[in-house]
C-alpha cells in the first residue's frame, strides 16, 4: 500500500480546488467560510476537552459531526451539488439545538446584564466558539451574496452560536462565576 502524501504542491500559487476541481484563489470567499467552520470545529474539539457531562459531550460531537458536514457543503461548487446535499441539515437537526437550549436556558437564572466571556475555563472555550460562530455566520453569509446557500445551514448557524452562549452560561453557572458587565468601569 502506497502511503498518501499531505502536501500536493499545486496551492503553492495561491489557488486551490473545490470539491468538484473548479480552482479559485486561496483567497475565495468560499475558502474563508469553510474554513472558518473548519476552526470552530477545531475550537469544539478544544471545548470538549474541558467537558465533564455525558449529555453535553453528546451535543457537541452531533455539532462536530455536523459542522465537517457544513465545510464540505460550503467547498463544494455550486454546480455540482446534488439534491442529497441540500439536506445536510434537516429541520430535526435545528430543532435539537433548539431542544437543548430550552433546557438549559430554564435551568439558568433570568439574565438582566450583559456578561463577560471567562468565568470558568469551559465557559471562556465555549464563547470562543460563539465568537467563531458568528464570524463563520457571517462567512457564509457573504458566500450566499454571490452563490446558492441552503437556508438550513444559516439557520444551524445562527442557532449554534446561540446554544454556545448558553453553555457559556451553565458552565459559569455551575462555578457560580458569571462576570458580568460593569458599566461604571
Amino acid at each position: 500500500m502506497k502511503k498518501s502524501s499531505i502536501y500536493t504542491k499545486t496551492g503553492d500559487a495561491g489557488s486551490t480546488s473545490l470539491v468538484g476541481g473548479m480552482r479559485v484563489p486561496k483567497s475565495h470567499i468560499r475558502l474563508e467560510s469553510y474554513g472558518t467552520i473548519d476552526e470552530l470545529n477545531s475550537f469544539v474539539g478544544l471545548l470538549i476537552c474541558q467537558i465533564q457531562d455525558e449529555d453535553t459531550l453528546k451535543i457537541l460531537s452531533f455539532i462536530q459531526h455536523k459542522l465537517f458536514t457544513v465545510g464540505s457543503y460550503l467547498a463544494t461548487e455550486t454546480e455540482t451539488m446534488d439534491a442529497r446535499a441540500a439536506s445536510i441539515i434537516k429541520d430535526e437537526d435545528i430543532a435539537l439545538l433548539e431542544q437543548e437550549m430550552d433546557k438549559i436556558d430554564s435551568e439558568l437564572p433570568k439574565l438582566k446584564q450583559f456578561v463577560l466571556p471567562g468565568g470558568s475555563e469551559s465557559a471562556a472555550r465555549a464563547h470562543v466558539c460563539r465568537s467563531v460562530c458568528r464570524r463563520a455566520e457571517r462567512r457564509i453569509y457573504q458566500v450566499k451574496e454571490e452563490y446558492p446557500v441552503d437556508n438550513n445551514i444559516l439557520k444551524f448557524v445562527n442557532r449554534l452560536s446561540d446554544y454556545f452562549f448558553l453553555l457559556a452560561r451553565k458552565e459559569c453557572y455551575k462555578t457560580g462565576r458569571e462576570i458580568f458587565w460593569d458599566t461604571m468601569l
